[in-house]
């Protein structure tokens, strides 16, 4: 394997004419010099210089591989200039996937705080709800995962690096004409022969579960990812709900009152990553404000 030291050396040699001359422009010594560039035609495995008198001269090789030398030995330093920028997060790209009540939330503020502190860095979004925002992850499509879980699932993110957050509690959503409008607290079995707007198929299954727990299997007569369409439901007297205190901070609920609910009904907001992935400096440094984002 040709080494880029080899190449600077026979670079050195044919720019110089001799071996000593190379060895005072690279700072070493002659046999240095000798021994580099038998390195390097062993390597190639034909003779690059020819030694007439005291001058050494190129052969047809030794000129092809200094022709070429002058691009690899540019590009690889364009690329040690590169990694040496993402590395001092001078430069560097994050690609992230959020949940939507995320990405109105904890996000903007984690984002805005990385510009501020890393202007070289760039993080694109999308939004993905789990588990496709983690599959997205698994297969290379993206750099981090904000998540969500309720409860513990067992082996379900062993592979990845988790970066717990906050703990985000559901809180319910009634008309503002309802009978439980004013309430202090409200039992998940008070709300049994309601209509019920559920959310995302993830937090739709979590909220037949708690029912059922309760003694009733929920009604379920409207179902939309979109929590400000939920609400908009919620408002206009269609039935009522159960969403995440996130959801409810990015969206102002029109004619929609909310109450705390029991049992409570939590969820873990998390942010994953690759274990790989967790070393490199733009992502570590993109979890850290996704932190301390989630700690205002």
């Amino acid at each position: 394997m040709i080494e880029a030291r080899h190449l600077r050396v026979l670079r050195a040699v044919a720019t110089a004419g001799s071996f000593s001359a190379a060895a005072r422009e690279l700072g070493c010594t002659q046999p240095a010099v000798s021994q580099q560039m038998k390195a390097l035609e062993s390597s190639a495995g034909t003779t690059l210089l020819i030694r007439t008198g005291r001058e050494m001269r190129l052969t047809q090789a030794g000129e092809a591989l200094v022709r070429h030398a002058s691009g690899i030995l540019a590009g690889l330093t364009a690329a040690e200039e590169e990694v040496a920028a993402i590395a001092g997060l001078r430069a560097g790209r994050v690609r992230l996937v959020s949940f939507p009540s995320g990405s109105s939330t904890l996000v903007p503020g984690a984002l805005a705080a990385l510009r501020a502190e890393h202007p070289g860095t760039r993080v694109s979004l999308v939004e993905a709800e789990p588990p496709r925002s983690v599959d997205l992850l698994r297969d290379g499509d993206c750099d981090i995962a904000l998540a969500f879980r309720y409860g513990a699932s067992g082996g379900e993110w062993d592979d990845l690096v988790v970066r717990p957050l906050l703990t985000d509690r559901l809180i319910g959503l009634v008309p503002e004409g309802h009978r439980l409008a004013g309430a202090a607290e409200v039992s998940i079995g008070e709300l049994a022969d309601e209509s019920w707007i559920a959310g995302c198929p993830r937090c739709r299954r979590q909220l037949v579960e708690v029912c059922e727990e309760s003694g009733f299997t929920p009604r379920i007569d409207f179902a939309t990812d979109d929590y400000p369409a939920v609400m908009g439901l919620v408002g206009a007297g269609l039935g009522v709900a159960v969403l995440p205190e996130l959801a409810v901070e990015s969206v102002r609920p029109k004619g929609a009152r909310t109450v705390p609910v029991a049992p409570a009904i939590e969820r873990e907001i998390v942010a994953l990553t690759l274990p790989d992935l967790a070393r490199v400096p733009a992502v570590a440094a993109t979890l850290d404000q996704l932190s301390l984002a989630a700690a205002r």
